[in-house]
């Protein structure tokens, strides 16, 4: 069905509605209450550049029906985690960020620091935007709370503990010491600290302190004695910041220069236990409504615990809605509001003024950084006696093992930065053997050999050419690019350990000095193709192991290879794994897991 009998025949109903471009990837999800006036909306009327873009690349759109907007609401929180279109505001970098996840759905529980957030009844907390902040977390926990931190799932029996157990920090399950009872409430212990809610894991301990006082469990009490100590110690450094014992959470948007910031500050039992920041992208032309609105639905998608009260800056687009699905996430009511005065008002307003601080400092750093670039690629163009400034310059590099696995990088660099969207590997197919100079003169020819054919993917003409090597790399790149008509593009070679500089024609190589703006910006390009080479050859080679091992085993397709590794994480982990482990496995069966243990033996 074409484009415009879709939009013809759209019913007026909620939903969800993905636009796909002609090569069919989802570039935008939205919900509606009618998907008939919503989606037709687009193609009528003005709209801000940013929608008349999305427009321009629309080429097919799909819906699904829900029964209501709160589930068509959650439906596409769900979607824009899976595609993150490109169109869509999203929260910059979020699946960087580490979160500690605490697995609630296996009979003892362990602690471990993960990158994934997946609905499987583990429990989230997070994110942790500050490295720093997830250690010293991580560090109070095991001086505090004795879960073990120990990945085995499920949990394998030991003759012995570790060493973790012997310094008092796990209850030690593994062994049978404990019940699993007891294991569990110092889960739901450490779980009452990282919701905040220290006052009552405080008068918890109490409570079991004196009953081990009143049972002459002096060694017992003593210990819980000093627990109580440390968490009051944490509690003296949090900020009140309402004398009551509310639970919520506030959150303020700040933009400026087609930037965004939003900050959330956590609140439990009117203390502040912590705050997080995030560049939201895909936001300009937005009114402050529709960022808000993307800004809470991203956060509370992913798994975040969701305080009965939910405090905004700005009005958020489709609130009521919103307050109805964090209600149906938390399993009781939540109230989403714009404080206008009193004490919340003022707490917002701390909150806004936190956000605009963080998002004029990173405008300020990042201004600062382009002046950097500037100077280096002016400095560059004076040292190297260039024709103009070295707007696209590209690094080449390649990698093996003994001659296996060979493969080249390109990396590109535009305006002094990072352009890793232009970047290009190549697995070197012509040369036998551990031969770089060769391998090098392969890649180039390919890559300028599409040049002159026009290839899209290799049109753009570089102002620099760099080679990770010496003279004899510089050599070899230089007669391809005469054989191809490109010897007019400058080439240099830069060698490691001395960082000399050489250039065709000059029988002395070039030393800059080591703080040279210059030789660092050369520095950093010649290290991204190697560190692209590598990471391109490691690819090959963990597929390579994989395939050569896994694929000659009657029953192991590419599907159960997908599960064993994501199980087990390497090769050597399967091939340890016992019988009733790999039996774990999605998809597993008793005979195909004793033909693994067989093979792999």
């Amino acid at each position: 069905m074409l484009l415009e009998e879709k939009l013809a025949h759209l019913p007026d109903h909620p939903g969800v509605y993905l636009m796909r471009d002609a090569r069919g990837q989802v570039i935008y999800v939205g919900k509606a209450a009618s998907l008939r006036n919503r989606v037709r909306s687009y193609f009528h009327g003005q709209h801000p550049p940013r929608i008349q873009a999305l427009v321009r690349q629309v080429a097919d759109v799909e819906y699904i029906l829900t029964d209501n907007e709160v589930e068509a609401l959650a439906l596409e929180c769900n979607l824009i985690k899976e595609y993150r279109p490109r169109y869509n505001i999203n929260l910059k970098d979020d699946k960087s960020y580490p979160y500690l996840r605490l697995t609630l759905q296996e009979e003892f529980p362990h602690l471990e620091v993960t990158r994934r957030v997946v609905q499987d009844g583990s429990r989230y907390f997070g994110p942790y935007t500050r490295v720093g902040a997830l250690k010293e977390t991580l560090k109070l926990l095991g001086s505090l709370f004795p879960v073990r931190t120990c990945r085995d799932t499920p949990l394998k029996p030991k003759s012995r503990p570790c060493l973790n157990a012997h310094l008092g920090r796990c209850l030690a399950p593994c062994t049978g010491k404990v019940s699993a009872a007891e294991y569990r409430q110092a889960v739901q212990e450490m779980v009452l600290f990282l919701e905040g809610k220290q006052g009552d894991l405080i008068r918890r301990l109490r409570a079991e302190m004196e009953e081990a006082a009143e049972k002459l469990e002096f060694e017992r009490a003593a210990r819980l004695r000093d627990r109580i100590r440390a968490i009051e110690e944490v509690l003296a450094h949090q900020k009140v910041i309402s004398p009551g014992r509310e639970n919520r959470d506030c959150i303020a948007l700040a933009r400026e220069q087609n930037e965004a910031v939003g900050m959330i500050f956590f609140i439990r039992e009117g203390k502040l236990i912590g705050r997080e920041h995030f560049f939201l992208e895909g936001q300009a032309g937005l009114d402050d409504k529709e960022v808000m609105a993307a800004l809470v639905k991203q956060f509370y998608s992913r798994g975040m615990e969701v305080p009965p009260e939910v405090l905004l800056s700005e009005e958020a687009e489709d609130q009521e809605t919103i307050a109805a699905w964090l209600s149906g996430l938390r399993g009781s009511k939540v109230t989403v509001k714009v404080p206008r005065r009193g004490e919340k008002a003022k707490l917002i307003n701390m909150v806004r003024e936190n956000a605009l601080s963080v998002l004029r400092e990173h405008l300020l750093a990042r201004e600062r950084e382009e002046a950097g670039f500037q100077e280096a690629l002016e400095e560059l163009k004076e040292v190297l006696a260039l024709p103009a400034l070295p707007q696209r310059m590209e690094a080449f590099d390649i990698s093996n093992l003994q001659g296996t696995e060979m493969v080249g990088s390109m990396v590109v660099f535009i305006g002094g930065r990072p352009d890793p969207s232009s970047y290009r590997r190549f697995r070197i197919k012509d040369v036998q053997g551990p031969n770089d100079f060769a391998s090098l003169k392969e890649v180039l020819f390919r890559r300028f050999k599409r040049l002159a054919q026009g290839d899209p993917k290799f049109s753009a003409r570089p102002d620099l050419v760099l080679i990770d090597g010496g003279r004899g790399q510089l050599s070899a790149a230089r007669e391809v690019m005469r054989e191809l008509g490109v010897e007019d593009i400058p080439t240099f070679s830069l060698a490691k350990g001395e960082e000399l500089i050489f250039r065709e024609g000059d029988a002395r190589p070039l030393a800059l000095p080591k703080d040279s703006a210059a030789l660092r910006l050369l520095q950093r390009l010649r290290d991204e193709a190697h560190r692209f080479a590598i990471t391109y050859h490691r690819q090959r080679r963990s597929k390579g192991a994989l395939a050569s091992v896994l694929d000659d085993i009657p029953g192991v397709g590419p599907k159960r290879k997908r599960a064993l590794l994501r199980h087990f994480g390497s090769v050597e982990n399967i091939r340890r794994a016992s019988l009733e482990d790999l039996l774990q496995v999605e998809g597993m069966n008793k005979a195909v897991a004793a033909r693994i243990k067989e093979v792999l033996r």
